[in-house]
Formats: structure tokens, sequence, C-alpha cells
């Protein structure tokens, strides 16, 4: 048995701006999300959806994507915070954090706004793979942070078989 320990990951403080810039750019990707989808959601066109019945209620997809948000962002956070991995790598990282809340975005607008379940299907599916490229890719930095977008990953994938469940039966 070695007695050897493993050292800490060196960790630095992350600016008060750059907290702020992560938090706001996850704010901002659920608020215009929720105004996207909230008219939406009571039109005629999505009541009249053949939806099928192990969709979740309503009432639920506000308090899940709130959590899973926040843990994007925590995820994002603790990137940043690591304090021994290359600037490059860090930027790249975070590149690939905003392509998929992009892509995030954009499944609301196509689906919602755009009225397109199976465009919407083609866009889950990209937005799955940033999801998983992510835990991929954060993992060497930070498991802490790769773990917190587990859950965002698994939901992805739900709302990619609902996607296509709604876009087939339409």
């Amino acid at each position: 048995m070695s007695s050897e320990t493993t050292p800490a990951p060196a960790l630095r403080h992350v600016p008060a701006l750059e907290t702020a810039a992560i938090v706001a750019a996850v704010v901002a990707v659920a608020g215009i999300g929720g105004v996207a989808t909230g008219p939406a959601v009571d039109s005629d066109w999505y009541r009249a959806l053949d939806k099928p019945s192990w969709q979740p209620p309503g009432a639920v997809f506000g308090p899940v994507w709130t959590v899973l948000y926040a843990m994007i962002a925590a995820s994002m956070y603790a990137v940043r915070r690591r304090a021994d991995t290359a600037p490059e790598a860090q930027r790249e990282l975070f590149v690939l954090f905003g392509s998929n809340l992009v892509l995030n975005l954009l499944w609301t607008l196509i689906f919602f706004r755009g009225r397109n379940p199976m465009a919407a299907g083609i866009e889950i599916l990209a937005l799955e793979a940033t999801t998983i490229a992510l835990i991929v890719r954060v993992r060497p930095v930070t498991r802490g942070g790769a773990l917190a977008l587990v859950p965002y990953a698994l939901w992805v994938a739900f709302a990619a078989v609902l996607t296509w469940t709604i876009a087939l039966a339409n």
C-alpha cells in the first residue's frame, strides 16, 4: 500500500466579472428559451400535437431546466477555476460550452417558434453530441465539472426521444 497522495488540483480565483459572464450566458439562454416557449405551449398548434402519454406534465420542465442550467454554470465555473489548465485548452472548452448553449436555445426556437418537430429532432442530435463531448473534454480538467453535466446529457437524450416521438406522430 502506497503512502503517496495525489496532489490537490491547482485552483485559481475566478474574478467576479468572469463569474458574472458565466452566469449571464446561462441565464440568457434560459430566459430567451423561456420567453420563446411560454406562448407556444399555450398555442393551438402545440395543443393539437399528438404527444406521447409518457411526456411529463408541463410543470416539470421549468424546475428540471432550472437545476440543469445551474449545473451547466457550475461546470463552467469549475473549469475556469482550474489554474493548471492551459489557456488554449480552457478557451476551446468555453467555445464548446458556448456552442452547446447556442444549440440548446436553437432547439427551443426551432421546435416552438419554428413549429418544426422534425428539424428540432435533427438539431437535438447535435445538442446531445456537444453535451457528450463536453463531458468527455471536461473530465480530464475537473471530474466534478464533468459529473455535473451527466444529468443534462441524460435529460437531452430523453428530450431527443420525446422530440422524435412527437415528430414521427405528427
